[in-house]
């Protein structure tokens, strides 16, 4: 008796991918790179749109026991030649003229050809996957995770959301992003299907969830928005959904609650970092919208003192931090790491408490990070482009609350001489990420500043937070 052809484990504008065809061509494109000079330990950039090809990457470089630095498609010159120079790659993988512009890039629209080779497994302690997380005072900085710390963070992940080989799932969230590269990683160690969208569209995704019978989707706020101020989201069967899980953002309850109204679909708040990628999540059954969950399992979470750094007790607000063997190994540059630990503990920045059940409740974050879709935004990174304008005297950058992508950016300008807002505002958007742009300019006599010089965005957040001021 022959058995029939293998299932799908990847869907993608109509083409089917096998396991073992993954699989296949992984191993030939690995030994392609091995032929064109990657070794062992060496960082490669990869800069791709969300396409089966860059699933392919990633898993190439790994047979070779080389690092993927994920670089975000959206990115202009400027970031990505920061990138480069932050994380010291010196070939790429991808489909971006921009990071052909700048390094010898394989072009993923060139054809791979498939081989069966057996591959030995990459060092445990090795670099897996540089990804970019901003700081608050300075530029992008790679997070590295090596082979042994995202194994387990998928492992955390999939125990978490319940995946099996009998779950569905699509993935239109950018592949640079953790929780991108975590959902396709994840599901392919569990089996589950899963279908790639180049980009995100929401009838799209709508359709392919009662189309492809999705047992699980991904959302953050936009996309939890746009789900809930659909006009026909009632003509959508979603009834095949388990949930739809929230992340990189907190939960807009009202927003959640009407979604399940519309849909009877319920959702999954989790909480995690780049540095850490996951944190906490709720359960599956009797998840709650006022908090992100409870700690996943092999995480420690404590809260400290925001001024004297030290531990305090349950209910009291503080500082959360988190131990856990999926943390990072550290930052590149190198000396950006220590900072963002306390006696062994990773200091996420977020301020909030943990309750006698052990939920965990965030109120805010000491970090000035703004986080604009999911995507964190440094501050100082906007600041920097808006003092090469002329007319710039000084600025400080701060975020704002907003239903539909989480934080909208503020920049606070005091003007030398007559600037237009739409000016600044387009001069961002030409240099860096769209995501980056402010949404408003408020121009201001003076920048307040401690005399240290730190300027002080709280201060200009309270002045100018409202988004009706102009």
């Amino acid at each position: 008796m022959t058995s029939g052809p293998e299932p799908a484990a990847l869907a993608f504008e109509g083409r089917d991918y096998s396991r073992a065809e993954l699989e296949d061509l992984a191993a030939g494109l690995a030994v392609e790179l091995a032929a064109a000079g990657v070794r062992a330990g060496e960082r490669v950039a990869v800069m791709s749109s969300n396409r089966p090809e860059f699933v392919v990457a990633v898993l190439a470089l790994w047979r070779l026991n080389a690092a993927a630095v994920l670089i975000s498609p959206a990115w202009k010159h400027d970031e990505v030649t920061h990138a480069l120079a932050v994380a010291g790659p010196t070939r790429g993988i991808g489909d971006s003229p921009v990071l052909a512009g700048l390094i010898p890039m394989r072009h993923l629209d060139e054809p791979i050809t498939p081989v069966r080779r057996d591959f030995h497994a990459p060092a445990p302690d090795s670099d897996a996957v540089l990804v970019f997380s901003s700081g608050t005072t300075g530029m992008p900085k790679a997070v590295r995770h090596t082979h042994a710390s995202l194994k387990v963070a998928v492992g955390q992940w999939q125990k978490v959301l319940g995946l099996t080989a009998t779950d569905r799932m699509q993935i239109a969230t950018p592949p640079s992003h953790i929780l991108g590269l975590l959902n396709i990683v994840t599901a392919l160690a569990a089996g589950t299907w899963i279908r790639l969208h180049r980009r995100f569209d929401l009838d799209t995704v709508l359709d392919c969830v009662q189309r492809d019978r999705i047992t699980v989707e991904m959302a953050v706020a936009p996309i939890a928005l746009a789900i809930a101020a659909h006009p026909k989201l009632e003509s959508y069967d979603l009834s095949s959904l388990r949930y739809i899980m929230w992340g990189a953002t907190p939960v807009t309850v009202a927003v959640a609650e009407t979604v399940t109204r519309r849909t009877g679909v319920g959702w999954l708040p989790a909480y995690g970092a780049s540095e850490l990628p996951v944190i906490a999540c709720n359960p599956i059954e009797g998840a709650r919208l006022d908090t992100v969950g409870k700690a996943a399992p092999g995480v420690s979470i404590r809260v400290v003192s925001l001024e004297e750094g030290q531990p305090l007790e349950t209910g009291d607000i503080g500082e959360i931090q988190c131990r856990a063997d999926s943390l990072m190994a550290g930052y590149l540059p190198d000396e950006a790491t220590a900072d963002a630990f306390a006696d062994g503990w990773y200091r996420t920045g977020d301020v909030g408490y943990i309750d006698d059940e052990g939920w965990i409740r965030l109120t805010d974050r000491a970090k000035e990070m703004i986080k604009v879709r999911g995507f964190q935004v440094a501050p100082a990174e906007i600041e920097a482009v808006l003092h090469g304008h002329p007319a710039v005297a000084d600025c400080a950058v701060f975020g704002v609350p907003d239903a539909a992508d989480g934080e909208a950016i503020v920049a606070a300008v005091a003007a030398a001489e007559p600037v237009a807002a739409e000016e600044l505002i387009d001069l961002v958007g030409a240099r860096l990420a769209t995501y980056k742009r402010p949404r408003r300019v408020v121009f201001v006599p003076e920048i307040p500043r401690l005399p240290s010089g730190k300027a002080l965005r709280r201060v200009l957040k309270e002045r100018h937070g409202c988004p009706s001021e102009q």
